[in-house]
């Protein structure tokens, strides 16, 4: 039997990718979700995704999809999982591999929440969802809060100058705690990865509060030696 042969007496199913935009308001961790404008699940909350073309990877279809619904380019994404359950989609045999993506939300443009019926929602709040769409939320959560312990990508949600009051606000909404500020701001500064500025955010309070950045270049140097966040 040749090997074509050997090929076509398989089942053939489709392959999906499924995105987990995540964004930061300053407050609250949120999700980047859509109302479904077809069946299954027509005007359900969905998560945005789509089918993987012949003519590309999985990740380049997730890029495709994430440069679609955002607009946005050199985003921050990561492969999250395949999901596989024979039955997850009534429609078809479809195996969806999901990704989680971080954006600031500052940089999404209100019309393109209008073009796709898109709402950025609570990550504490979020609602029925179609398929196991909410189970790829849980798990991109997750897997979110073991990585901003042990790497910078949290600083991918927050504005590129921000003060120490915004992180510590980023970190307490993704793990869902709250933070002794004295303990937090002592082991945030002495890693070293953060540069003061001369420029004080002035909205809040008359004293104002110094805004930093994050030094790449600094945590390059450091970051063979296995540093941690939280």
């Amino acid at each position: 039997m040749s090997a074509i042969n050997e090929y076509k007496e398989h089942d053939r199913m489709l392959i999906a990718v499924d995105c987990i935009i995540f964004g930061f308001d300053g407050e609250d961790l949120k999700v980047l979700l859509i109302k479904r404008g077809f069946e299954p699940g027509l005007g359900k909350w969905s998560l945005m995704g789509g089918f993987v073309k012949a003519n590309e990877s999985a990740d380049e279809g997730a890029i495709r999809i994430l440069d679609l619904l955002t607009g946005l380019t050199k985003i921050y994404m990561e492969q999250l999982y395949s999901f596989t359950d024979i039955s997850r989609d009534p429609a078809d045999r479809v195996v969806s591999i999901a990704y989680f993506a971080l954006i600031k939300i500052d940089d999404y443009s209100p019309e393109l929440l209008n073009e796709h019926n898109a709402r950025w929602i609570s990550i504490k709040k979020v609602p029925a969802m179609i398929f196991d769409h909410k189970e790829m939320i849980e798990l991109a959560k997750e897997r979110l809060r073991q990585k901003v312990a042990a790497y910078p990508i949290g600083f991918e949600l927050l504005p590129d100058k921000f003060t120490l009051s915004q992180l510590q606000n980023l970190y307490e909404a993704i793990y869902e705690t709250t933070f002794d500020k004295r303990n937090f701001l002592r082991k945030i500064l002495s890693i070293g990865v953060l540069k003061k500025l001369d420029e004080k955010e002035k909205h809040l309070s008359k004293r104002g509060s110094y805004y930093y950045k994050f030094d790449h270049k600094k945590y390059q140097k450091l970051e063979q030696q296995g540093i941690k966040f939280i």
